[in-house]
């Protein structure tokens, strides 16, 4: 196990254990998570704990072409039920992923701490935010990291209404340019979209 210092470097992410953790400690400075995703690793943690950060093989990804888009959802899309837009309310879109209630876990992962570090990305422009509007209510979102070249960090979401992150995430791959979409994790949703699992050194080619 790796512990940081105050200098902002991590070892090779070759040194991961086979569950992806990497190294333990650190800050949350924005030097240090622009460094972090552009080495292709992120914090991830909760109250309990330090700063963990990690570096999984193999790496869960959604490539924008292998989008799959059921009838049912192309439906839903057509029936024009949610306005989506992007970077209109990025704090409001972070705090309702932290207060989403997710199965299997405990609290939320998506401390204070976490939400003002990424809130600062996104002032610096790193750092993007996708909502779901439904009547000019804020019903779902998502967030995650804009690597600059054609890679985007997805981070987390949260639905307040059926089907609204699903419309959200559909509408935000099919009307953006990056060649990777990084899910960082297995799961099922974003499975059932058209994510897959390729190696970790196939996604650092990518950054």
């Amino acid at each position: 196990m790796h512990f940081l210092t105050q200098k902002i470097e991590f070892p090779d992410v070759s040194e991961a254990s086979i569950d992806g953790l990497l190294a333990v400690g650190g800050d949350l400075s924005t030097e240090r998570l622009i460094y972090a995703y552009s080495k292709g690793i992120f914090p991830w943690f909760d109250s309990t704990e330090p700063i963990l950060w990690w570096s999984p093989d193999p790496r869960f990804v959604l490539f924008p072409d292998d989008l799959k888009v059921s009838k049912s959802m192309k439906q839903v899309i057509k029936k024009n039920l949610f306005k989506v837009t992007e970077n209109k309310a990025f704090r409001h879109v972070i705090e309702n992923c932290s207060e989403a209630k997710r199965k299997g876990q405990q609290g939320t992962w998506i401390t204070d701490e976490m939400i003002e570090a990424y809130i600062r990305l996104h002032k610096l422009g790193y750092a993007k935010s996708v909502e779901i509007w439904q009547n000019d209510k804020l019903v779902g979102g998502l967030y995650g990291i804009d690597m600059k070249n054609s890679v985007f960090c997805g981070e987390s979401m949260f639905a307040k209404a059926s089907n609204a992150s699903k419309v959200g995430f559909i509408t935000f791959v099919q009307n953006s340019n990056y060649k990777v979409i990084d899910c960082q994790l297995h799961t099922n949703h974003l499975e059932s979209l058209g994510a897959k699992h390729i190696s970790r050194l196939d996604f650092l080619n990518y950054l």
